[in-house]
């Protein structure tokens, strides 16, 4: 048996700021009369560690191959970012092993933690089976963990990939909110987001880590212009979870959402803190 053929990758320009994996397997949905089939989630990785902070990255690829997504949303993504992912790029990685196209989104990227190496990075990733087309980094108001008082600010990591599903552009943003008790931040980041996913036309989904329940009031703007894909399940924590803040939010009129759901876990002890969010959509418009 000849060995696995190894997937070459493709740098972005700097301003996209990610990687392309260059030969993916053809999507697996196929076009109806009235849209495209398509099956989205968003995932929390937990920077590659369980429950239980044991880091292994083949469990959550495992995770990811059986929840079998056209378009995956990850947050806490590392990329050479330390010791607690063997300073490996999780994003990339995970892309190569399920065949996809990969757009990194750092949150934050510091200074080598070795002269010539690579940027110490962590963030939020877009993983989909169908090309890229166009991909941005844009900022959003963020209240740093890297630097002594901070200050909220605008600071990268709302991650935005325009991807071509059977010839109907799609703009998929994922983001990862603050996680602080105080909502001040995330409403500036609710504010933020709407204003930036009003500037593009046609179908939008936006797949993320909301760090709020549904009902939180620094929510509600979202769903003015969003439909809750609600999976009818608590997320987080992943074992016993009590609470929803993983999130599938639709366009309004630019999908239909057929169904959604929390899977379980295959990996004892699960392979993350949080549970991943599935919803199959069926995409409008051309």
């Amino acid at each position: 048996m000849s060995p696995r053929r190894r997937i070459p990758q493709l740098v972005l320009t700097a301003a996209l700021l990610g990687t392309l994996i260059s030969s993916p397997p053809a999507a697996a949905t196929t076009a109806t009369g009235r849209g495209v089939p398509l099956r989205v989630a968003t995932y929390n990785i937990h920077a590659g560690a369980s429950m239980d902070n044991v880091f292994d990255l083949d469990r959550q690829a495992d995770e990811l191959r059986l929840i079998d997504a056209d378009v995956i949303g990850l947050q806490e993504v590392d990329r050479h970012w330390g010791v607690r992912s063997e300073w490996r790029d999780l994003a990339g990685e995970l892309a190569e092993r399920l065949g996809m196209y990969v757009f990194f989104a750092p949150i934050y990227s510091l200074d080598p933690a070795e002269p010539g190496g690579p940027r110490v990075e962590f963030g939020v990733a877009v993983l989909s089976r169908y090309r890229i087309v166009s991909a941005e980094n844009h900022e959003i108001t963020r209240l740093s963990t890297q630097v002594p008082n901070p200050v909220p600010a605008p600071a990268p990591g709302f991650a935005e990939a325009v991807v071509r599903v059977k010839g109907r552009p799609l703009h998929v943003y994922v983001t990862h909110l603050d996680y602080r008790p105080d909502p001040a931040v995330r409403t500036a980041q609710v504010a933020d987001t709407r204003r930036i996913m009003a500037e593009d036309r046609g179908a939008k989904i936006l797949l993320g880590d909301f760090n709020a329940e549904p009902a939180a009031p620094e929510l509600a703007p979202l769903w003015e212009g969003l439909t809750d894909a609600d999976p009818g399940a608590p997320t987080f924590p992943a074992r016993d979870p009590v609470k929803r803040i993983d999130y599938v939010a639709v366009a309004k009129g630019t999908a239909e959402v057929r169904r959604a759901w929390v899977p379980e876990s295959p990996a004892p002890g699960h392979a993350s803190d949080h549970r991943a969010v599935v919803a199959d959509l069926v995409v409008r418009g051309r």
